[in-house]
């Protein structure tokens, strides 16, 4: 599974013309999900976003996390973060997870992040969406839980 972080002063999704999600200081969080990926993966992804240390300290130092500034949290699913795109000029998507399960895993990583952190937003599976943000720093990160092989 993975989480494109960008740290940002504000940030929302549109989808047909209406905001479905929208917050001020936090984290935008795009997320790619890939076959393989299961609940562990959700969870531990979950647990670095909520506490990855990407807030300035009193010095300016980055660490703080967003538990830690009670930032607001935006998660925005987005299937092309799990394509493959090693040769030629065209993304394959053979690593992204089918579209049902991703919708699942998405859902279940949405109500764990709601039941452990009170500011949760989210885009909308499968939704053509329009995101906007203030991406404050510049920062970002790819976090990146690996998916169980079978």
């Amino acid at each position: 599974m993975i989480g494109l972080l960008q740290r940002v002063s504000e940030a929302s999704v549109e989808i047909d013309g209406r905001i479905a999600g929208a917050i001020g200081t936090g984290l935008l969080v795009l997320i790619g999900i890939e076959r393989g990926d299961r609940q562990a993966q959700a969870d531990r992804l979950l647990e670095r976003l909520l506490t990855y240390r990407v807030f300035p300290d009193a010095e300016g130092r980055m660490n703080r996390s967003l538990t830690d500034i009670h930032g607001e949290l935006l998660l925005v699913p987005q299937f092309t973060l799990a394509a493959d795109t090693r040769k030629g000029t065209r993304p394959g998507f053979t690593p992204a997870a089918e579209p049902r399960d991703g919708e699942k895993l998405f859902a279940y990583l949405v109500e764990h992040a709601r039941s452990r952190h009170p500011q949760v937003q989210t885009g909308e599976f499968g939704a053509h969406m329009r995101v906007a943000l203030i991406n404050d720093g510049p920062v970002t990160f790819w976090l990146q839980v690996a998916p169980d092989v079978n």
